[in-house]
């Protein structure tokens, strides 16, 4: 646990011992510890739950295909994403170049947390603040739902043409997206949502309204069409409470009174009202599932919206950048620690290991179920690492 603490810990001491001029404009703190983030998930041993095994088996027999020059429509990545081609495009041609699944899931780790950087550089003012909102609400899940927060990070480049009002090459992001993960399609009406700000009353009746309808059943039936068409990312009950998700609703009326508390502050131009508005919409879809197991998932298409909007807040001026900072950090540190409590009685994250070294962790239940290929476990290259003659 301490090894997850130092990680939290770097953003934070960074944040109160620069001088407060620098926090809005220390790239290379930040270009440093988003590199060190993406290491740090990239080469980590197969943590998180069942999905890592399950790409790894994908992408594996993809490579064989590859290697055999077969047909890739008998492949089981076609089977199982024969909607998603993107995705199945990305398997198959890293498969050109490494037929091991450690390599696989860190390339796709690094592209995630390339673009995850360029967005939040270009919609945040406070890095070192903007890392520990990304830290709290969805660092852990880098390590594991790599397809859907692949799609987000892919539509965030959409956002821009949110902004200047550029249809077609907002849909042609989108669509990328999507062709990673069909929930990705969830974005595609923010182009939609007027560019203004909406009063705080309308704000709130709307709030009320999207809990009162997330308390029946409707989104929940809404919701069985995404899984359906996300079958292989099932979500295992170690992140699941069942029931009524209290976490959601406390979540999202949390961030709605820091954004209404200082909503006069927040300006009037196109950039800051679009990413305010989908700061608004990520606390609505939270409200709207709020008796779903996965439907939450679906906010982290605005996630970018709570994170520029709250940094902007807490930035703007001195006095708040050092009250409601404490505040906000708190949360974020509430939320980091209950994920990792809440994976880490399945032992999803700790103790941390690379797959620079052989063997397994010890009671690693998700791998005595999922394993597929115990030859890793005595040599994480068993497959080839990399094929140095590409093979068209």
């Amino acid at each position: 646990m301490w090894l997850y603490l130092i990680v939290f810990l770097i953003p934070t001491i960074g944040y109160y011992t620069s001088p407060n001029r620098s926090r809005q404009n220390n790239v290379l703190f930040f270009s440093i510890y988003m590199c060190f983030l993406a290491l740090f998930v990239g080469f980590s041993d197969m943590f998180g739950g069942y999905d890592r095994y399950i790409y790894g088996e994908i992408f594996d027999n993809i490579a064989d295909v590859t290697t055999m020059k077969g047909d890739y429509s008998d492949s089981l990545l076609y089977n199982f994403y024969s909607s998603e081609i993107g995705y199945t495009f990305l398997n198959v041609l890293i498969s050109f170049f490494t037929e091991n699944r450690y390599i696989f899931i860190l390339i796709v780790t690094l592209i995630i947390y390339i673009l995850l950087f360029v967005s939040i550089k270009k919609y945040t003012v406070n890095y070192p603040l903007a890392t520990i909102l990304f830290l709290g609400l969805w660092f852990f899940f880098t390590f594991t739902y790599l397809r859907q927060v692949l799609g987000a990070t892919i539509v965030w480049l959409g956002i821009r043409y949110v902004i200047e009002r550029k249809f077609w090459r907002f849909m042609v992001v989108v669509l990328i997206g999507f062709s990673m993960h069909n929930s990705a399609i969830i974005f595609f009406p923010l182009y939609f949502i007027p560019q203004r700000k909406f009063s705080p009353k309308l704000i709130v009746g709307i709030m009320l309204s999207l809990l009162v309808l997330g308390l029946s059943s409707i989104p929940n039936s809404f919701f069985e069409v995404y899984e359906s068409s996300s079958i292989v990312e099932r979500h295992a009950e170690y992140n699941a409470s069942g029931g009524l998700r209290v976490a959601y609703i406390l979540e999202a009326f949390f961030f709605l009174y820091l954004i209404l508390k200082n909503y006069k502050n927040i300006p009037n131009d196109k950039q800051h009202v679009v990413l305010l508005n989908m700061a608004l919409v990520f606390c609505g879809i939270l409200l709207l599932f709020v008796r779903s197991e996965n439907g939450g998932r679906l906010s982290w298409y605005y996630m970018i919206g709570i994170i520029s909007t709250l940094t902007f807040i807490y930035s703007y001026r001195y006095n708040i950048q050092t009250l409601g900072s404490f505040l906000i950090i708190g949360v974020c540190l509430f939320l980091y620690l209950r994920i990792y409590t809440n994976w880490q009685a399945y032992n999803l994250l700790s103790p941390y290991k690379t797959f620079l070294t052989d063997g397994y962790r010890d009671n690693d239940i998700i791998r005595k179920t999922y394993e597929y290929n115990y030859n890793y476990d005595e040599d994480k290259f068993c497959r080839k690492a990399f094929r140095f003659t590409p093979n068209f």
